[in-house]
C-alpha cells in the first residue's frame, strides 16, 4: 500500500466521497421501502403496452383515409389529438426491430397508441402516417403522471 493507506488521496478526500459517506446512514436496503414503479419499467415494448391494458388505454389508433380510428366508428384528426409521451425501442442484435410508440389523448378523453418502426422500415407505406403524426400537438408528460 502507497502513503497512508487504501484511502490515500494526496492529503484530501474528494467531495465527492465525503457526500456518499454521509449518504451511507440514509440508505434503507429493505425492500418494502422501495419505490416499484421507476421509468426503467417500460423499456420494452411489450412493458409499455401491458401497463396501458392494465390502465384500460390499450386503445390502438390505426390510420386510415379518414383519419385515426380506434375501431369504434370515430374518426380523429391531427387537432382532436395530442401526443403525450413519445416511446422509442431499439432492438438489440437488430436494427430493423426499432420502434416507436406514440401515446395520444383524444379531445374526448380516450388515451391509446399507435406504434411505427423507425424510418426505412416504416410499417405504414406511403406518407400519410407520417405527415399525420406531424401535425398532432405534443404535450409530453411524465410517466408517474400517465401511469398513476
Amino acid at each position: 500500500m502507497g502513503k497512508g493507506g487504501p484511502y490515500w488521496f494526496a492529503g484530501k478526500v474528494p467531495e465527492i466521497m465525503i457526500a456518499d459517506f454521509r449518504n451511507l446512514k440514509k440508505i434503507n436496503p429493505n425492500p418494502q421501502y422501495m419505490h416499484t414503479t421507476t421509468k426503467t419499467d417500460l423499456t420494452t415494448l411489450s412493458a409499455v403496452l401491458e401497463k396501458l391494458r392494465q390502465k384500460r388505454q390499450d386503445n390502438e389508433f390505426i390510420i386510415t383515409e379518414n383519419g385515426f380510428t380506434t375501431g369504434s366508428g370515430k374518426y380523429y384528426q391531427p387537432v382532436d389529438l395530442t401526443i403525450i409521451k413519445t416511446f422509442r425501442f431499439e432492438g438489440e442484435s437488430d436494427p430493423a426491430d426499432s420502434a416507436i410508440l406514440y401515446l395520444l389523448q383524444a379531445n374526448d378523453g380516450l388515451v391509446g397508441y399507435s406504434i411505427d418502426a423507425y424510418g426505412a422500415y416504416s410499417n405504414h407505406p406511403g406518407s400519410l402516417y407520417d405527415e399525420f403524426i406531424k401535425k398532432i400537438p405534443v404535450d409530453e408528460r411524465d410517466e408517474q403522471v400517465i401511469f398513476s
